[in-house]
């Protein structure tokens, strides 16, 4: 259902382009379920990794429709580059949620009331019709429609009174396209945190009309969706500069899956030896865990063929000292490494970073064009930010 290479994500974008102007402005809205939907394109997997870029597809539909026609679609695709600057502007929003993450999944191991509306919400056993279709969808697809995504939410919070947390980390482990900016910051906003004092409401009616019918929605869902207690606002970070790569340093290149289109990198050196993680770490679901590593082998693969190296694949589990050896079998001064935006991925390179650099080899990560003009007008809200879409797809 979704691309996991490069070649089908570039295929799916030719043929949704088509459906990306007007059409899709028209009927984005409507989900007509798991197998039936021709309205949305089905890219956002195979966006989150970038085996095709948010550069590619915005560029791709404007070219196609021309940016009036196809302003909505361009603008979905730029939601994920708006929450990826929001986050990494105020990356206390980020240690605020793993913090609250982990004190609720220490409240799951005392509070047997709370474990118990859990278990029933994320195995779609609370009798909402619509809410337990879309929980089994996503354990079974690893996707859902945006529009049951915003009502899955509203419900877990509101109806149901769960933690917005335990929400946004369970559509985590399961999402195909979920990163920590796009789904932390959207679950912050149904819940009333990402724009102060403004929540969203799941309504039966609505439910009804953009499921095509699919749904009832006989059960009581909450009525009134009330603001939570405000909190301190973060403090807005600017980006600080990366390191510049050295061109006449021996180097090597290392991929992650946060950025698997290496060959459209602009590597200011031709490296001599390519590394890559063996697997994708963390807990993901295993529908997830498969889609990540089949999307990392097929960039290590493209990546073999564009610089025509041997790649060597390194244990996760053991990644810095793997790295460590990677670098002195290669001799080398450098390792680039494409950019990753807040999340446990930074975290790991900033560990592997300092690893490194005890060993004197720098790891210098690469920052697209497109991010770099794009996150610095991310830290507001998105009305702010969508003033610049013409100047980014320009």
């Amino acid at each position: 259902m979704f691309p996991a290479t490069r070649a089908a994500a570039l295929a799916r974008l030719e043929a949704f382009l088509p459906r990306a102007g007007r059409a899709y402005a028209e009927r984005r809205n409507l989900d007509e379920g798991p197998g039936r939907r021709t309205d949305v394109s089905g890219l956002s997997p195979a966006i989150r990794r970038r085996l095709v870029t948010e550069e590619e597809v915005a560029k791709a539909a404007v070219a196609a429709h021309g940016l009036a026609a196809a302003e909505k679609f361009v603008a979905e695709v730029c939601w994920r580059s708006y929450w990826r600057g929001h986050l990494e502007t105020r990356p206390a929003l980020w240690q605020r949620y793993r913090d609250d993450l982990a004190r609720l999944d220490s409240a799951l191991g005392r509070d047997a009331s709370l474990a118990a509306r859990f278990a029933e919400a994320v195995s779609g056993r609370t009798g909402i019709d619509c809410f337990d279709a879309w929980a089994h969808e996503l354990v079974e697809t690893g996707y859902l429609h945006n529009h049951a995504r915003m009502n899955f939410a509203s419900i877990w919070i509101f109806t149901l009174r769960l933690p917005w947390q335990l929400g946004a980390a369970h559509f985590f482990r399961h999402l195909l396209d979920a990163c920590p900016a796009s789904n932390t910051l959207s679950w912050r906003w149904v819940a009333g945190l990402q724009t102060a004092g403004k929540t969203y409401l799941a309504r039966p009616e609505i439910i009804r009309k953009t499921s095509l019918g699919r749904f009832r929605v006989d059960a009581p869902l909450a009525t009134a969706a009330p603001p939570p207690p405000p909190e301190p606002p973060a403090p807005l970070v600017p980006l600080a500069p990366l390191p510049a790569a050295d061109p006449e340093a021996r180097t090597g290149v290392f991929l992650h899956t946060e950025d698997l289109s290496p060959e459209t990198l602009p590597l200011p050196a031709h490296p001599v030896a390519l590394a890559a993680v063996d697997a994708i770490g963390g807990d993901p679901a295993e529908l997830k865990r498969a889609h990540a590593n089949a999307a990392l082998e097929d960039g290590v693969a493209r990546a073999a063929a564009h610089f025509g190296l041997e790649p060597e694949r390194l244990p996760e589990a053991a990644l810095e000292e793997a790295m460590r050896g990677f670098a002195a079998r290669h001799r080398l001064a450098q390792i680039l490494t494409p950019f990753a935006p807040v999340d446990p991925v930074a975290s790991r390179l900033a560990r592997l970073a300092a690893t490194l650099a005890g060993d004197g080899v720098r790891l210098v990560p690469l920052r697209r064009a497109w991010d770099a003009r794009a996150f610095p007008h991310a830290g507001r809200g998105f009305f702010a930010f969508r003033q610049v879409i013409p100047e980014l797809v320009g």
